[in-house]
C-alpha cells in the first residue's frame, strides 16, 4: 500500500487558497484629511518629491514657524486653529512685501512673494463671510439687556461671540467693525 503524498508546495497553495482574498489599497496620494498639519506635511513631501523648491522651501518655513509654536506651548502640539492663524500672518506678511517690492520696483521679488501667497491660501479654511458674522452679533446683541451700555459691554459681546465662533475663521478686525456698526445702528 503506497499512501500518496502532496508535495510541500502544494500544502502552502492550498492554505493560501483557503485564505480570504483581501487587495491591499494603496495610493500615490496623500489621504485627505481635515488636519492642517497633516496637510502641510503631505504638502511639502509631495513638493520635494516633485522637486518643486518654491512651494517645499515656503511650507517649510511655516513648518519651521508651527515646531517653534510647539517648543514654546505647554502643550506637545499646538491645535489646528493655531496653524491656521501662523499660516495667516504668513500671508499677510508675504502680501505687504509683495507691496513693498513693489513699489520699490522689483517686480520679480513682488511676484516671487506673490506665488508663496497662492501656495500658502491654499491651505486656509474659508472666512466667515459678513453676513453670518452679522447673524452671530445680533444673537449676541439680543441676549444683552436693554438697559445695558451697549459700548461698554463689548469686552463680554466679543468674549461670548469667540466663544461661539472658532477665531481662526474670521478676520478680528471685520468683527470689530460689525459689531461697531451693529452697536450704533442697534
Amino acid at each position: 500500500m503506497s499512501s500518496i503524498s502532496i508535495p510541500v508546495f502544494s500544502r502552502s497553495l492550498l492554505f493560501i487558497s483557503r485564505r480570504q482574498y483581501r487587495p491591499r489599497l494603496y495610493s500615490t496620494s496623500p489621504p485627505e484629511t481635515t488636519d492642517i498639519r497633516a496637510r502641510l506635511m503631505n504638502e511639502v513631501k509631495l513638493a520635494m518629491k516633485s522637486k518643486d523648491a518654491t512651494t517645499s522651501t515656503t511650507i517649510r518655513s511655516v513648518l519651521s514657524e508651527v515646531y517653534a509654536a510647539d517648543k514654546a506651548s505647554e502643550v506637545e502640539k499646538v491645535p489646528s486653529t493655531v496653524i491656521v492663524n501662523i499660516l495667516r500672518k504668513a500671508v499677510v506678511r508675504r502680501n505687504e512685501a509683495a507691496i513693498k517690492f513693489t513699489q520699490a520696483a522689483r517686480p520679480e521679488l513682488a511676484k516671487k512673494e506673490l506665488r508663496e501667497t497662492e501656495i500658502l491660501s491654499k491651505f486656509l479654511p474659508p472666512l466667515l463671510s459678513e453676513t453670518e458674522i452679522d447673524q452671530a452679533l445680533a444673537q449676541i446683541l439680543a441676549t444683552l439687556p436693554a438697559t445695558a451700555d451697549r459700548k461698554k459691554s463689548l469686552g463680554v459681546i466679543f468674549k461670548e461671540f469667540y466663544s461661539q465662533v472658532d477665531k481662526s475663521t474670521v478676520d478680528p478686525n471685520l468683527v470689530k467693525r460689525r459689531a461697531d456698526v451693529l452697536l450704533i445702528g442697534g
